[in-house]
């Protein structure tokens, strides 16, 4: 199938583009064809995050979106900054609070609804969506540069082979590909290593944000109220924190972050955030209620200086999927809304002077130029300092964001990658975390259920193993298996054989498509790979 341009990835970056190519070329009297691929089962399934908006760059793409109906329903009415130990809450007060954690104008939003609700404003607009069809692989020209993308095979059998349901993929040729898959998106990463894009750029680092909808008490709920904590459960050379959002209906969003650079190869960030919720701070709200939905989802986290080259010939990467998202205000889909737009304006002139196939230079000066530059350049220190422990961090992201507005004459570096980051098991501290309750606190299986996760059994397996022996001989051995503790969704256990042996059983069902794996595993030797079409969560309001 052929189009003009070709998108890859459903979420706020892919749809945003979708619709400014379309916008462009109603205004202009042109015709552009335009398709997205989505993986998840409909548009918004896999979309996940806190999330406070800031509505910015979608008064720039959509400016009557409050009359187009866009789910942006609750606005902020309080800020909350809670510094946690074991017992008590130390609440930051408002007038010491930088620019960066003040939300007044920004709404307490599900982001899965506002993908959805682009989604119908851009096939409105004749941008033609299709859900459930993952792209596998990335095409490319004689010349080199990027042709399109294929799907992949449907009705593979578990052994490889095809089934009676087998379809094969599509092949989709574009004279431009945006690759807007999120976080540690599979194809972007190739492009990366394939063009080098990385090459003058920080190691990128990620963290994982974990999140629960709960229905509370309508005496505790107050909408609009969004407070973030940093400190216990987490010791203080850990990066992390947490979000609790008061939305409409009676409902909060809750959710735990965790820098994947920690270094203690027992931590979980899945027990750590349910350990969380047992702060009296916190659970004074969640008590009595109850837990609707869960999941989970990496972060990118490197700010500006991790950001890769955008462009490639033929192509670019846009939104999570360069990493735009801005860590210290823990906001991302403005950035993907707006980088969304700037690369569907440069895609569109290139078209119209009749290219293909190039480097969309324009793309990455108008992002040089813009305001979220500005704002990215701004807090590009903020990983960096918090990296080097919670007092020292909070100390200078406070100097640089509160005295100086975030221009300051230095600028620090990220040196390493969360995955060379873990000692091994011998110098570290086990950690013994309680058993669920099953009414505050939960296991993963019962929360992976009520992600509504569901893959196709009788497909081989999309978490593949560079050597087999690696997890056992390597991980387990030397890191004490960590990849039973990262993984937020319990695909990966290791088992004792009948013979006493051990082996790694991976339950790849369980998989929520958080991508943690393939960015911790500290042998880099699990490769996420595209499942079939339509498997894994299926998020609603999250």
């Amino acid at each position: 199938m052929e189009y003009d341009v070709v998108i890859v990835g459903g979420g706020p970056a892919g749809l945003s583009a979708a619709i400014r190519l379309k916008q462009l070329a109603a205004e202009k009297g042109a015709e552009i064809g335009v398709c997205v691929l989505e993986k998840g089962s409909e548009i918004g399934a896999h979309i996940l995050s806190g999330a406070v908006m800031d509505p910015r760059a979608l008064n720039e793409l959509i400016p009557d979106w409050k009359e187009k109906g866009a789910p942006l329903n609750v606005e902020v009415t309080e800020d909350r900054f809670l510094f946690l130990s074991e017992k008590s809450a130390f609440k930051t007060p408002n007038w010491a609070l930088p620019e960066n954690f003040k939300n007044h104008g920004n709404y307490a939003i599900s982001l899965s609804n506002v993908t959805r609700w682009l989604g119908t404003m851009a096939e409105a607009l004749g941008v033609e969506i299709f859900p459930g069809f993952p792209a596998a692989e990335v095409l490319y020209r004689e010349d080199g540069s990027v042709k399109g993308v294929a799907t992949g095979n449907m009705g593979i059998g578990r052994d490889g082979e095809p089934t009676e349901n087998f379809q094969l993929g599509m092949e989709l040729h574009a004279k431009y590909t945006l690759f807007c898959q999120g976080a540690r998106g599979h194809l972007g990463r190739q492009l990366s290593e394939k063009f080098q894009l990385n090459k003058d750029a920080d190691p990128q680092v990620y963290g994982i944000g974990i999140k629960e909808l709960w229905e509370i008490d309508p005496a505790k709920h107050k909408p609009g109220l969004v407070i973030h904590t940093a400190g216990w459960p987490l010791d203080t050379q850990t990066y992390g924190g947490s979000f609790l959002y008061h939305i409409d209906n009676n409902q909060v969003m809750i959710g735990f972050v965790v820098g994947l650079g920690y270094t203690n190869p027992y931590l979980s960030p899945f027990e750590e955030f349910q350990r969380y919720k047992t702060h009296p701070a916190i659970r004074s709200y969640l008590d009595g209620g109850k837990r609707v939905s869960y999941g989970a989802r990496a972060i990118t986290a490197g700010g500006l200086l991790s950001l890769p080259k955008l462009v490639f010939p033929g192509g670019a990467l846009v939104g999570d999927d360069a990493g735009f998202l801005n860590a210290s205000r823990i906001k991302g889909s403005h950035a993907a809304i707006k980088t969304g737009m700037l690369a569907a304006e440069a895609a569109f002139d290139a078209i119209q002077a009749g290219r293909q196939g190039d480097e969309l230079a324009a793309y990455p000066e108008s992002f040089k130029a813009s305001w979220l530059h500005g704002e990215l350049n701004r807090a590009r220190n903020f990983k960096q300092w918090m990296s080097k422990g919670l007092y020292l961090g909070t100390l200078m992201v406070g100097i640089e964001q509160k005295v100086f507005g975030g221009n300051v004459p230095w600028t620090l570096h990220h040196q390493h990658r969360d995955h060379e980051m873990l000692k091994p098991a011998s110098q570290c501290k086990p950690i013994e975390y309680p058993k669920p309750d099953g009414k505050l606190t939960f296991d993963r299986l019962s929360s992976v259920f009520i992600s509504n996760t569901n893959h196709e059994e009788n497909q081989p397996a999309h978490l593949t193993l560079k050597d087999a022996g690696v997890p056992v001989n390597v991980n387990l051995r030397t890191y004490a298996g960590p990849e039973s503790r990262y993984c937020p969704a319990g695909v990966y256990e290791f088992v004792t054989g009948d013979e006493g042996g051990d082996r790694l059983v991976i339950n790849a069902q369980n998989c929520v498509h958080c991508k943690t794996c393939d960015i911790k595993d500290p042998t880099q030797n699990i490769v996420w790979v595209t499942p079939e079409g339509g498997g894994g969560p299926n998020y609603s309001n999250m």
